[in-house]
């Protein structure tokens, strides 16, 4: 993410000879454009929010892509507006309420997507890497979306013409 709080480490890693495109949003599908080849997208680095890691677990997963994440407590080197008020001591102690012994613990994929199938599925907002964003016309809406399942082995693109009541006619694209 084109974040303040990953300046280090881009530069870091350029100092390497890789290049870096930092991203404003879209984590996600940025995580699973690493999982498909020809995105010219290799690896995602930085600091997201649980959720997003689960999500993007689940996708890499699926996919037989490899994640790795790590728990962030510290407001100091999460660097966001959204910790205001919040303590790295405050943190620890809640993380340790929900049962984590080891706040440092490097968390693998099949750690946080641990079912014996999984099934991923996401709709595009915006247009990015993988999908379109939602589009808005006249007689219909459209959306881009990913399904991915261990069940098959597969990964489905669809796009998806919704009708609006009352529609005269749908353009083919």
């Amino acid at each position: 993410m084109d974040r303040a709080r990953h300046k280090d480490l881009i530069k870091e890693i350029r100092a390497t000879g890789a290049r870096v495109q930092p991203i404003s949003d879209g984590d996600v599908q940025a995580a699973i454009a690493c999982g498909f080849s020809g995105t010219g997208t290799h690896c995602l680095m930085g600091i997201g929010a649980a959720p997003e890691g689960v999500i993007s677990a689940a996708a890499l997963r699926a996919l037989g892509g490899h994640f790795q994440g790590q728990l962030v407590y510290d407001p100091a080197v999460a660097q966001t507006s959204e910790w205001e008020g919040l303590t790295k001591e405050g943190n620890l102690a809640r993380l340790a309420e929900m049962g984590i012994t080891d706040p440092d613990r490097v968390y693998e994929a099949d750690e946080l997507a641990c079912g014996e199938n999984v099934v991923f599925a996401a709709t595009g907002i915006t247009d990015g890497l993988l999908f379109d964003g939602v589009k808005f016309e006249k007689d219909c809406t459209r959306t881009s979306s990913l399904v991915i399942s261990t069940l098959d082995n597969t990964a489905r693109f669809t796009t998806t013409v919704h009708i609006k009541d009352g529609a005269q006619s749908i353009a083919l694209r």
